[in-house]
């Protein structure tokens, strides 16, 4: 109960991108939520076939972190290594709050998520990249705007992430992003 009862200031994490309708903000609550289902949606068009049960977990305990780190948005400017340190500090403290079997299993979901390596983390973490683009395209730059993103930018530094667990999902995205940016210009 414990652990249920913190991880609820996730919701009070404010993340920086709009909802769609660009009315306010979106709190990190809200975004696992959101790409819990896009998964869920979405995992058909995987290159792999996926376990979508362990895609989901890891999807809504990712950004648990983020009651004690905050969120770092990828356009903001952080201190990575300093990032990746209170982030695994936060895991600690909060995962802590679980039965030991729970703790463990729960730590190891988020660690996967993490290292990057599993065709399920490949493609969790390419749906959490997905989503924010999304919600930029609905609100009419969004994020992009606030952090003076370029599609160049966007290319290199959110592209590869997609593309890496998603590959189809980055195909049918990237022509829909590039089209915004070269309307803006």
């Amino acid at each position: 109960m414990a652990f249920l009862s913190e991880v609820a200031r996730l919701k009070s994490i404010l993340r920086a991108t709009t909802l769609c309708d660009g009315s306010r903000m979106e709190n990190s609550a809200e975004h696992s939520w959101h790409i819990a289902l896009y998964a869920l949606v979405l995992a058909e068009h995987s290159e792999t076939p996926l376990d979508i049960g362990k895609v989901i977990k890891m999807l809504l305990l990712h950004d648990i972190v983020e009651i004690d780190a905050g969120d770092a948005p990828v356009s903001g400017d952080h201190d990575v290594t300093a990032m990746a340190l209170q982030e695994q500090a936060a895991a600690e403290r909060i995962f802590g709050l679980l039965p030991d079997d729970q703790a463990h299993e729960f730590r190891a979901l988020w660690e996967e998520f993490e290292a990057n390596e599993t065709p399920e983390a490949q493609f969790a973490k390419s749906i959490d990249r997905m989503q924010p683009p999304m919600q930029n395209l609905a609100s009419g730059g969004g994020s992009w705007i606030e952090y003076d993103v370029s599609y160049d930018r966007f290319a290199a530094q959110i592209g590869p992430k997609i593309n890496k667990g998603a590959p189809k999902i980055w195909a049918w995205l990237q022509p829909k992003v590039a089209a915004f940016f070269a309307a803006r210009d």
